[in-house]
């Protein structure tokens, strides 16, 4: 399973590990955190200042989701969560941040997906990003789960990514969800984003 990643000759964003390490390391302590990066055979964290191949990323999770099948959609998410308050935080500048909160979510919406668009590299790798809706993404070859066989969606990662970056920036009432995964073998992994009543 793991050795289909090592085909992603692509470049992904170091926070697809850097924020995935402090999360193993806060379920399972240190021994928890080193297991999955030996088993992805990833022996040392990725610099923060540059691009990295997408291989060791995907196999990280894979790893994750091998090692610890029950508890890694929610590691995944958690690590998805710290990877979009680092966007906010690093990526995106205040003043857009502080007008897309004063948009109109019809307004807000299309904007931020746009700039998710324009640096989907960071987090798709060499997978085809697509907006195919204001509240709709697809990535289809989703290195992170490439060549991996699953009955349910996989992606929570890039799920967190998008909801924190939504939920903060446009709406905090929007939700994602995957409906569909190239793991399940569908043609892309296909993220929705709705509204949902907090009652």
């Amino acid at each position: 399973m793991l050795e289909d990643a090592n085909r992603g000759t692509g470049l992904i964003g170091p926070n697809a590990i850097l924020q995935l390490l402090p999360v193993l390391e806060r379920a399972g302590g240190a021994q928890f955190r080193d297991q999955v990066m030996a088993a992805a055979g990833v022996f040392e964290a990725p610099g923060d200042d540059a691009m990295m191949s997408e291989a060791p990323a995907a196999r990280m999770h894979q790893a994750l989701r091998v090692i610890e099948p029950e508890m890694a959609p929610s590691l995944a998410w958690a690590a998805g969560e710290r990877t979009a308050r680092y966007i906010l935080a690093h990526r995106i500048p205040k003043a857009a941040q502080v007008v897309l909160r004063i948009l109109p979510a019809t307004l807000a919406a299309p904007i931020l997906s746009k700039a998710i668009a324009k640096h989907a590299w960071t987090f798709a790798g060499s997978g085809a990003f697509e907006v195919t809706g204001p509240l709709t993404f697809e990535i289809k070859d989703n290195p992170i789960v490439r060549g991996e066989v699953s009955e349910t969606p996989l992606c929570h990662w890039h799920c967190a990514v998008f909801e924190t970056l939504f939920r903060t920036l446009v709406d905090p009432a929007l939700r994602c969800e995957e409906e569909a995964c190239c793991a399940m073998g569908a043609p892309a992994c296909r993220f929705v984003l709705t509204r949902r009543s907090k009652f």
